[in-house]
């Protein structure tokens, strides 16, 4: 067995996969460093202030931060993919795949692990066409390349597992592309994490390519189905031949949380059976076989890990109201405005938000919200806060509770009015120098179908609302120059 004498560098650590890998990697003792563009992100895990952890701010896409992240790392796990970022992920991830090739080539590291997608026979897809063309970059390095492919994870946070979850539970009637009846060969989580941790020390000389899939060939309406079964829950589904993949996309992005650009690579992906066609890692690395009912049953408890974390203060009032059918991925709504307020001056306002001074614009609009509540039995219209010099985490402010609060960064309150979901609002500075960026946004887990229709409901007021707010509290803190922010 091939021994590990360097650090293990995680590129993509606060990922779906990353972040369960990084968990992992830590339990077994390996000293992990956790790359990430933005550096809050790691700060946000639960595993952050590990003692074998090391983090690093790695631009894939500039290549920033490449060559330092690569000091001393003999083991390197390639995570990252670029759904997220639009239409054009294609070159964008073709980018980060070169800028990474580069700073492989000159570092010392042994072996890369490269997770890609698995490879269908005779598909056409810009997806899995942009996963195999990053196992060829990386493979230009003249490092040991061990890619692993592989197509639906079961797991909570998976976003084909989301899209599936979010589904059956928010809808009784289902209304589907034929294409659901594509198959795969879903594999659990927990799989998936042993496969990547075993190829650290794989005996293998070489580059080397495997696919790595679950014990049963299933279609995505079929697990559906079994996924409806196991949460007792009745559908029924029907395919429609006319349903095309960009309106299957703009009907998902109502019913699901899963951002818009990833779930639109989702509904092309199931134009083709995603069967494995190479060599199965199975006959490579002996694992316990998951069934598709364990990995579900696995996922669904594991569900609450949305609020373990330093996003949500690690706040137990949180973690209590969080409830298993509630969307895994939130909705957010907000507004930035750059400006020449200082950190201090735009800090000093924010805490002085609620109680008798209100939130800064549209105070008419949240005394209504206020009484709404206290209609079917919440406390809004209960005024409290303590004094703002002395705004600390667990502290109240009207029906909100401070579940994050660093000055002149950032403040974070729990919703605590009554609604269907669970939601946070953040107030957010972020110093450039020369100007500062204000940020407030709101961030929702809708519980179900009512907390979709909830979110919908009170989408034209958040956005009015929190553009006001941003404007009004930039002019409060003595701003001579304020522009809309594009980000």
């Amino acid at each position: 067995m091939q021994a590990v004498t360097g650090k293990v560098l995680v590129i993509g650590a606060t990922g779906y996969i990353g972040h369960h890998l990084v968990s992992e990697l830590l339990k077994n003792q390996y000293t992990v460093v956790a790359a990430s563009r933005r550096l809050s992100r790691v700060r946000n895990q639960p595993w952050f202030e590990h003692p074998c952890l090391e983090s690093q701010q790695v631009d894939l896409y500039h290549g920033d931060g490449l060559s330092r992240a690569l000091e001393g790392v003999s083991t390197v796990f390639y995570l990252a993919h670029g759904m997220a970022s639009g239409s054009d992920f294609y070159q964008y991830e073709l980018d980060m795949a070169h800028h990474m090739s580069r700073a492989l080539a000159n570092s010392m590291v042994k072996r890369v692990v490269y997770l890609g997608a698995t490879q269908p026979e005779g598909v056409s897809s810009t997806h899995l066409a942009a996963r195999k063309a990053t196992g060829n970059i990386l493979r230009d390095s003249g490092k040991q390349i061990i890619e692993i492919r592989a197509g639906i994870v079961i797991g909570s946070g998976s976003a084909a597992f989301e899209v599936m979850r979010d589904i059956v539970s928010h809808l009784p009637i289902i209304t589907a592309p034929v294409t659901i009846q594509s198959q795969s060969r879903p594999i659990a989580l927990d799989t998936m994490i042993g496969y990547l941790i075993a190829a650290i020390t794989f005996p293998i000389q070489d580059s080397a390519t495997f696919d790595a899939s679950g014990p049963e060939v299933i279609s995505y309406e079929n697990q559906m189905r079994r996924f409806a079964r196991i949460i007792n829950k009745r559908i029924t589904i029907f395919k429609v031949p006319f349903l095309t993949p960009n309106m299957a996309t703009h009907w998902l992005s109502i019913v699901t949380t899963v951002p818009k650009p990833i779930a639109q690579s989702l509904i092309h992906g199931l134009n083709y059976n995603l069967l494995p066609t190479g060599t199965d890692l199975s006959t490579q690395i002996s694992l316990p076989q998951i069934s598709f009912e364990q990995a579900v049953e696995s996922a669904l408890s594991n569900e609450s890990d949305v609020v373990k974390n330093d996003i949500w203060g690690f706040d137990s009032e949180a973690l209590a109201r969080w409830h298993k059918g509630y969307g895994y991925y939130p909705k957010q709504a907000g507004f930035c405005v750059d400006t020449d307020a200082t950190a201090h001056d735009l800090w000093h306002k924010i805490r002085h938000v609620g109680g008798d001074e209100g939130y800064f614009f549209g105070d008419a609009l949240w005394t209504l919200r206020a009484y709404m509540d206290a209609a079917v039995g919440g406390n809004a219209l209960k005024k409290r806060r303590p004094a703002p010099d002395s705004l600390k985490v667990g502290d109240y402010i009207d029906s909100w509770k401070v579940i994050r609060c660093e000055d002149n960064l950032h403040l974070s309150l729990l919703f605590g009015m009554k609604a269907p979901g669970l939601g946070r609002l953040e107030f957010t500075i972020v110093d450039h120098g020369e100007y500062r960026t204000l940020d407030i946004r709101a961030w929702w887990h809708p519980a179900g179908f009512r907390g979709l229709l909830y979110w919908f409901a009170m989408m034209p007021a958040h956005l009015f609302i929190f553009r006001g707010m941003a404007f009004a509290l930039a002019k409060k803190s003595g701003a001579k120059v304020i522009t809309p922010s594009h980000r």
